[in-house]
């Protein structure tokens, strides 16, 4: 999954758990998808998305393997 789709899933899952939150919990909760959506509103209008500069950085970086390197010629 790339980061721009985890970004969307992420804020789905944000909006529908305080939204149920808000209903059974309690009404303050209903700030929180407010949060959310402005954030969403934002980003739909600058292209920036704290939340997804957030998974680009904690994102694990691609290792190279350990027996493959430029100088040593493939197994055959």
């Amino acid at each position: 999954m790339d980061a721009e789709r985890a970004v969307r899933a992420l804020a789905g899952a944000f909006v529908l758990t305080s939204v149920a939150l808000g209903w059974w919990v309690h009404a303050g909760f209903f700030l929180f998808t407010a949060f959310v959506g402005a954030n969403l509103l934002q980003s739909g209008f600058t292209d920036t998305c704290p939340a997804l500069w957030l998974l680009r950085k904690r994102a694990p970086q691609p290792q190279a393997s350990c027996c493959a390197s430029p100088t040593t010629p493939a197994a055959r």
